[in-house]
């Protein structure tokens, strides 16, 4: 399903895009030719900026102990061999990323040290690069990511790096990254997901990096990233909802805040990119959607465990509103310098980030949040700053987009530290493909919703007659009211099940600070119709009686309370598939109820989730 954005300018962009036979873009109306280059380096960090960096660092122990951890993994790389062309299946993604962030730590590890050892190993990584066949442009995020890589690497090494190897590694930034964005189709210019920020941003730098070569292409190229990159921007208004969900929303706004950053400090502007509706909000997006005990809403392809991301504090600098950074804070004294070492982008949240201490971080002030978009959501708690505090979200949206789920509906719920009610996240790709599973194809029949964590049947939301949801259909968040002991949000599911009941509404309620209710009004038609109302946890799960459940972990209780007109039959399983291409998830169950419901009639379903036998 393509959704076009509702900007006039952007929507003729992609038209116009989409009808080209092959990238081209002759009018330029941002960057040209002449613009005049900063001598090297010039990306992100401008030669001589250096010393500020250090004296910023220097004043806090945290930047500190960041800075040291990665002259500490830069010195473990010098004797690594370089890696091998090697796909996996059809990505050789591993290996750029592998790449990307050898090369950044070594040229950052030079740049602050000037320790000649870093460049000359960094110039060995790159120069391997430089010799394979290709950069694996049928998977284009291959090639943006390398082509970041050695982009990085020549303009920050560049003083050190001799004549052959400038040349060896200029032409395959140019041959193998920049003409190959303009040789083939490859959604690059087109998609409104992270592929267009990745290989934008990738793809950019090394035309940044490499100007001199062919100022003409170089600048068309540039010129052209900052218009295409507007089609994903578009998708974070009005609001900041990444439709993609956190973990995606860091990978690709990660790197569309290197280009952001990287073009704005040679060009003095952003062009209008950081302007635009809901972009610079989407900070908030990820602060909300993390837990107090940080676990993600892991919804869509993502994963569970809340991470450190450097370009959070790019949005920090930009906006001025530290509270942002809360939760980075937060997963940094959790996990220690461990969280920074294996990011391949970890040398850019010094660069944004350093002028930051991480000790005079505020604490965030609205405990209720909500985004509209693609994938609206609603996030609540009871309070920032205690980890035990209660923690309840939900989402709307559609199953047909990019990375997306049959989990229209769905709520997430946290209390005491422990997850009550969870999204058990994505898969790893390659198993599943290898297996020769479509996964890519999100129509409605399509052998991706065979995947056991990606239909409906094993998330916390409803299924009728045991069928799928449309992934068509789209539901809204139609109200949301907040107060100090009730939010609430009601969302109309009755597209996404359209042809199965005649309507369906969900309302979800945070009552008091801390309990759950569910409410589900359904009307069905004249055929017989069984509603089957679940719940994912990772508790272990006791009837207590006809209509109630109870929920134990960790000496922690909850029941589970349903007030229904029809009869409802309990059933609990393990989270066990009967597919072998499917992830295990262990200690995770599926409690759910099933009941009948009346012809031709509205019945209203109501579950509480709650701590007090009452």
């Amino acid at each position: 399903m393509t959704s076009f954005p509702k900007s006039g300018a952007i929507r003729l962009l992609l038209l116009a895009l989409f009808f080209l036979p092959c990238v081209s873009y002759a009018q330029r109306t941002n960057v040209d030719a002449s613009a005049k280059m900063p001598a090297h380096p010039r990306i992100l960090l401008l030669k001589g900026e250096e010393k500020a960096l250090k004296k910023n660092i220097a004043k806090d122990e945290v930047w500190t102990e960041i800075h040291n951890a990665i002259i500490e993994e830069a010195d473990k790389m010098l004797p690594l061999t370089p890696l091998e062309r090697i796909k996996e299946g059809k990505r050789l993604l591993g290996v750029s990323r592998t790449y990307l962030r050898r090369v950044f730590y070594l040229s950052y590890a030079y740049r602050m040290t000037g320790d000649k050892k870093y460049a000359l190993k960094a110039e060995q990584e790159m120069l391997k690069s430089a010799s394979f066949s290709d950069w694996n442009p049928s998977h284009f995020l291959d090639v943006g990511e390398m082509t970041m890589a050695l982009a990085i690497g020549y303009d920050w090494v560049y003083d050190r790096l001799s004549p052959s190897s400038r040349e060896a590694i200029e032409n395959a930034i140019f041959d193998k990254g920049i003409k190959q964005a303009h040789r083939s189709y490859n959604g690059r210019y087109r998609g409104t997901g992270n592929w267009n920020q990745v290989c934008n941003g990738g793809v950019s730098y090394g035309c940044l990096a490499v100007w001199e070569k062919d100022p003409e292409l170089c600048s068309e190229t540039v010129d052209l990233a900052i218009e295409s990159i507007k089609l994903p921007i578009s998708k974070y208004a009005p609001d900041g909802d990444y439709p993609e969900g956190v973990g995606y929303w860091d990978y690709g706004t990660s790197f569309n805040a290197m280009f952001c950053s990287a073009i704005e400090k040679i060009f003095k502007s952003d062009f209008g990119l950081c302007s635009m509706p809901g972009f610079m909000e989407s900070s908030r997006f990820v602060l909300n959607l993390v837990s107090p005990a940080l676990n993600n809403f892991s919804y869509s392809d993502n994963g569970t465990r809340a991470g450190f991301y450097p370009c959070m504090f790019w949005f920090a600098a930009k906006t001025g509103d530290q509270s942002i950074l809360y939760n980075q804070k937060k997963v940094y004294f959790r996990d220690g310098v461990s969280c920074v070492r294996n990011d391949r982008l970890a040398p850019a949240a010094l660069v944004w980030g350093a002028n930051t201490p991480f000790k005079e971080l505020t604490v965030p002030k609205d405990l209720a949040y909500k985004a509209s978009g693609d994938s609206p959501v609603v996030a609540v708690r009871s309070s920032w700053e205690d980890e035990n505090a209660a923690w309840l979200c939900f989402k709307g949206g559609f199953s047909g987009q990019s990375h997306a789920h049959m989990d229209v509906g769905e709520f997430v719920y946290e209390c005491d530290g422990l997850r009550w009610a969870i999204d058990l996240g994505g898969e790893n790709y390659y198993p599943i493909e290898s297996k020769g599973v479509d996964l890519w194809n999100m129509t409605q029949e399509s052998q991706r919703w065979d995947v056991y964590r990606y239909n409906n049947f094993h998330h916390n939301t409803l299924t009728f007659n045991g069928k799928r949801q449309l992934v068509k259909g789209f539901a809204d968040i139609d109200e949301f009211s907040t107060g100090k002991d009730l939010t609430k949000v009601v969302s109309d599911l009755s597209k996404v099940y359209e042809g199965q009941v005649a309507s369906v509404k969900r309302s979800v309620s945070f009552v008091n600070g801390r309990d759950v209710v569910v409410e589900d009004l359904v009307e069905n038609g004249n055929s017989f119709t069984m509603m089957t109302w679940t719940l994912v946890t990772p508790a272990t799960a006791t009837k207590v009686s006809d209509n109630v459940m109870k929920l134990e972990q960790e000496g922690k209780t909850l029941y589970v309370k349903v007030e229904c007109p029809t009869a409802i039959r309990w059933k609990v399983e393990p989270a066990v598939s009967e597919f072998t291409f499917n992830s295990p998830n262990p200690g995770i169950s599926i409690v759910s109820f099933d009941t009948d419901l009346p012809l031709a009639k509205a019945q209203l379903v109501k579950v509480t989730l709650t701590h007090e036998n009452k």
